[in-house]
């Protein structure tokens, strides 16, 4: 199989249905936005985003923050990215950030897949985070997903050598195509060996979007591989 059956071509993988924003995230947005968010323009972005180089976490597609939020407390040594299209969830993120005085987290508002190319800079990140992506389950709709063959090449340009990628899902379809993309890509190696999963690890959270797969007793199928 080559890279372009597996979707080799920029995708669109949302459809923008945000809800109503409520006015403390409108708010957040406004106010906060200076402290906490990364505009969608200027230099590519290095360890030196925050006032000392630190280690890199990215997490695409954060959701409610609750995973990322509960990684940045953990490890406050090091810093963390999470971007996501979704102007209510990242409100959400921004007020959670204020409350409980997280200063290592930075918020980034938009598609990945448009946005990262260009916003980060070769080698910066030392791990990436993909949790529980929208698995478009109809088959017209596999070409909305984010994780094909060319989306994982341009994210192992961004980790540094032997930085980590960790990918989750609880749709057994789209975690195989995962694996065969990751082994297509060169710079990739699976942790667990050619097209295996690995074993859930320690310091993954418990998202939101497992446990709903979970309660409709979906298998988790975890993804791990190491920038060579």
């Amino acid at each position: 199989m080559s890279a372009t059956d597996l979707g080799s071509h920029p995708v669109r993988s949302f459809v923008r249905r945000e809800g109503r924003m409520t006015d403390a995230q409108k708010r957040a947005l406004m106010d906060l936005w200076s402290i906490y968010g990364i505009d969608n323009h200027g230099a590519p972005l290095g360890k030196a985003l925050f006032s000392e180089p630190r280690e890199l976490t990215l997490e695409i597609g954060f959701g409610d923050g609750e995973a990322l939020v509960n990684l940045a407390k953990q490890q406050p040594e090091a810093g963390f990215i999470g971007i996501d299209p979704h102007r209510p969830g990242a409100g959400r993120l921004l007020l959670q950030l204020q409350r409980e005085g997280i200063k290592n987290l930075r918020v980034i508002i938009g598609d990945a897949a448009e946005l990262l190319p260009r916003l980060l800079a070769s080698a910066s990140l030392s791990r990436v985070l993909v949790l529980f992506p929208d698995p478009w389950p109809k088959k017209r709709h596999h070409k909305r997903r984010l994780l094909n063959v060319s989306f994982l090449q341009m994210l192992s340009t961004k980790l540094q050598h032997g930085g980590q990628l960790h990918i989750a899902t609880d749709w057994r379809e789209y975690a195989e195509e995962i694996l065969t993309a990751v082994d297509i890509v060169p710079e990739l190696r699976n942790t667990a060996g050619k097209l295996q999963f690995i074993g859930r690890p320690d310091w993954r959270p418990v998202t939101k979007y497992e446990r709903r797969g979970l309660g409709l007793g979906h298998d988790v199928f975890d993804i791990a591989a190491t920038r060579l």
